[in-house]
């Protein structure tokens, strides 16, 4: 199957003959580019992202990770590289090309919510409807439907500074699923927020992705955030890709130290599935998902004082889990 989105030896180098630092045989180093006096904000990456998948881009302030999205939609120009949208090439698309793809094929979400303060929540969701040119009985009633899967039913004829900071972030995912986009971008949509209503936010986010299965890139640089949300992990450092995984894989198997410290601190309880720390042995009860994080069902296991066995997405038995292994987990003692 290809890949939704592909991102091949991408760089975005910001100063003079940015382009020609990139025509030799070998890539520039970090002392080439400080020679020439540039700035390389993103550097040889190469990602895959899946259909139906939340890609998460995560990394420190500066690492790279919000040049790069904004590269996958040239938002921002890359100096060198493909990006490949369906297996075409979006750096051979016209500029009207891409304005016509953001348009109908791409969702957008920021931090800052951009909303329209002269419009209602209806016409800030209906507003990009209106200027793919749609009719306004249609796109209106496409906003109506979209206000009800962000719940926010009752509040079409609110103007912005009528609602909460959640409210308003709601619209503007509401306004970015508005256009069916078949890719959907969202750069620390929920940063701003304070930490009970960025929790709602993300129960949401979750509760969106379960009914609409939309191919995702998300930013963060929240780890708690990211191994909540993501199916797979990009670790950004310094404009470059350290490392693509599973949240549980970055944690068990990181490819360097970086990685490592990124993921010290990160309670495994919250990362580490079932399948990972189960047994090959037999066990009688009620299954335990092997998919399941460890903290979802340590309580169940441990107090049952029992070894449960534990069952694939088919429902097929695979193995089983012991009460010992979790709280090898739960007090820190190493996973083999």
């Amino acid at each position: 199957m290809i890949p939704k989105l592909q991102c091949r030896n991408v760089w975005k180098i910001y100063g003079e003959n940015a382009a020609s630092l990139l025509g030799g045989e070998t890539a520039p180093d970090s002392d080439a580019l400080n020679k020439a006096g540039v700035v390389a904000a993103v550097r040889a990456a190469n990602i895959e992202i899946r259909e139906g998948e939340i890609f998460v881009i995560m990394g420190l302030s500066g690492s790279g990770k919000s040049t790069l999205v904004r590269c996958l939609s040239r938002l921002v120009e890359p100096t060198a590289g493909e990006i490949l949208f369906e297996g075409r090439d979006l750096l051979k698309a016209s500029r009207q090309e891409m304005i016509d793809i953001r348009r109908h094929k791409m969702g957008m979400v920021f931090q800052h919510f951009a909303l329209l303060p002269h419009l209602t929540v209806l016409e800030n969701i209906a507003f990009p409807l209106d200027i793919q040119g749609m009719g306004r009985k249609e796109r209106e009633e496409r906003a109506r439907q979209v206000i009800s899967l962000v719940s926010l039913e009752g509040r079409e004829d609110r103007y912005p500074h009528e609602l909460s900071g959640g409210q308003q972030q709601r619209v503007g995912i509401a306004r970015s699923l508005a256009v069916e986009p078949e890719i959907w971008f969202l750069d620390e949509p929920f940063s701003a927020l304070d930490p009970l209503i960025r929790r709602e936010m993300q129960d949401e986010f979750m509760r969106l992705q379960a009914m609409l299965k939309k191919t995702i890139v998300f930013i963060t640089h929240d780890f708690d955030e990211a191994i909540r949300l993501a199916d797979r992990i990009a670790i950004m450092k310094d404009g470059q890709i350290i490392q693509v995984a599973t949240p549980e894989t970055l944690v068990l198997e990181p490819a360097d130290s970086y990685v490592q410290e990124f993921t010290r601190h990160i309670p495994r309880e919250k990362v580490l599935t079932v399948r990972s720390i189960m047994h090959t042995g037999v066990a009688e009860g009620e299954p335990v998902a092997a998919n399941a994080r460890i903290a979802s069902v340590s309580e169940r296991i441990v107090s049952g004082g029992r070894d449960l066995p534990v069952a694939d997405e088919t429902g097929t038995i695979i193995g089983a889990i012991s009460p010992g292994a979790v709280i090898d987990v739960l007090i820190g003692r190493k996973v083999a």
